[in-house]
């Protein structure tokens, strides 16, 4: 599981800094998460190929989580791409885009799909065989969503030397690996555990940004391998996140501690701080394993 943050500071975009953009490498699948002004171009300086990109999912419609995302629906267009591009995000958003793409002329070449959310409950939005992706429901001042995307377990592995001990065909493998036992030639049933290790523990991936501080999403997040949570402010500052309904970094580590994940990011940072070093010393009093989001950065889970 990979991340690649391509933008993760609060409201403008800046000559180093980008609003909230990220890329998410899980499965086979490139999920981009919210699409804020410039994220083509950090896509292009990352180095990630547009054309893997199908599904993109957006939190709310907050310009600096969707103002990208008209700019890169029309570069798929003049990138002459043919496979489908699905859009998850709040109602509206098929509205707000379509009229750019009507006013301009602009219809795209390829089959665009939007599917828009209005549930106040966690909402299963898309599964395949391997990945599942689930709206976490937010406080922010308007309608948003958080996401959860979890891996599905794995085929078991073959254990080679038990395999070699039984003599058994290879016929039988791909059966083993979906969990069956099997049966000797001369009728002996050998327990599926006895020739299969366990596969690796399904990777999962929390994105929660824009929101208040929020105990409510604490049970649906529990132990997931990764959080992002915003902090847009230091507790220093916390009269403005009651004002805009947004996170300090210490109630982000609240969170990470309650919900006992494996590592928080911090990330839609407000731009009135020299450092962002101030945010990590902050989490760190809370949680322990506390990562800095920045533009270009990436984490491997």
């Amino acid at each position: 599981m990979r991340l690649t943050i391509l933008g993760c500071y609060a409201a403008t975009p800046r000559t180093l800094t980008n609003p909230t953009s990220q890329v998410l490498e899980i499965k086979n699948h490139l999920f981009l998460i919210d699409c804020g002004e410039g994220t083509q171009v950090q896509l292009r300086k990352n180095k990630v190929k547009f054309s893997r990109i199908e599904h993109i999912f957006i939190s709310h419609l907050h310009g600096d989580h969707f103002f990208g995302l008209p700019g890169l629906i029309s570069t798929f267009r003049l990138l002459g791409r043919e496979k489908e591009l699905h859009i998850h995000g709040p109602k509206g958003i098929k509205e707000a885009i379509l009229l750019l793409l009507k006013l301009g002329d602009s219809w795209t070449n390829y089959p665009l799909f939007f599917h828009e959310l209005t549930e106040k409950e966690p909402q299963l939005v898309y599964e395949d065989e391997t990945v599942t992706v689930t709206t976490i429901p937010l406080d922010h001042r308007v309608y948003t969503n958080g996401f959860l995307f979890r891996e599905k377990p794995g085929d078991r592995k073959l254990n080679v030397e038990a395999m070699a001990k039984y003599k058994v065909d290879k016929a039988y493998f791909r059966n083993i690996k979906k969990g069956k036992d099997v049966t000797l030639d001369d009728g002996t049933v050998v327990a599926n555990d006895q020739l299969t290790l366990d596969p690796p523990e399904p990777k999962s991936y929390a994105f929660c940004s824009d929101t208040a501080y929020n105990p409510e999403i604490v049970s649906q997040i529990s132990k997931v391998d990764a959080l992002y949570h915003e902090s847009t402010f230091l507790e220093s500052e916390a009269k403005f996140s009651l004002k805009t309904k947004h996170a300090t970094a210490k109630e982000a580590a609240s969170i990470a501690q309650q919900a006992d994940v494996g590592a928080l990011v911090l990330g839609h940072y407000s731009t009135r701080y020299k450092s962002i070093e101030l945010f990590k010393k902050e989490a760190e009093e809370i949680f322990p394993n506390v990562f800095l989001g920045d533009d270009g950065k990436v984490f491997e889970f």
